[in-house]
């Protein structure tokens, strides 16, 4: 079977799953960018823009998630690759008008396979972190708009969700 961007790679010929073989690509270096959306209630907004959360610092054990989340990836996803990452960054940006709070990561990696499940994961996982600890404020709040944004690197090249 040749694999190409547009096929199902995770499936050989008799159509069963399986970990696709990277073992005679390249090694490139490899970036991806996440970015999702918590939108909530003015309180809770205020809890976590105050940093009074009963929980805590939310934000701060919300970035610790996002990267422990990244780093687990290939055992939460069956059929990822384990990759060294060799950085991670977790950004957070509010806006208070809306009561939303956006996270985005950035996974990188020099390696054979792409580091957006990477970034996707830690983006997921930060968000569900935030929820965790804001859920006491705010039973209704709402994750949204997880995507990639942007992937640098590999056979496929560089790709940017149009804005």
């Amino acid at each position: 079977m040749t694999e190409r961007d547009d096929t199902l790679t995770h499936f050989d010929a008799r159509g069963q799953a399986r970990m696709v073989d990277v073992s005679g690509k390249p090694v490139t270096h490899r970036r991806a960018v996440a970015r999702g959306t918590l939108h909530m209630s003015p309180q809770a907004f205020a809890a976590l823009d105050a940093a009074d959360s009963p929980k805590g610092d939310v934000l701060g054990v919300a970035r610790i998630a996002a990267i422990q989340g990244a780093k687990q990836t290939s055992a939460l996803i069956p059929l990822c690759h384990p990759l060294p990452l060799t950085h991670l960054s977790v950004e957070f940006s509010r806006d208070a008008e809306q009561s939303r709070l956006t996270i985005e990561v950035t996974a990188e990696t020099d390696g054979k396979t792409g580091v957006e499940m990477e970034a996707l994961t830690g983006a997921s996982v930060g968000l569900l972190t935030v929820y965790d600890m804001l859920k006491a404020v705010d039973k209704a709040l709402v994750m949204e708009e997880i995507r990639l944004v942007s992937k640098e690197g590999g056979r496929s090249g560089d790709w940017r969700a149009d804005s």
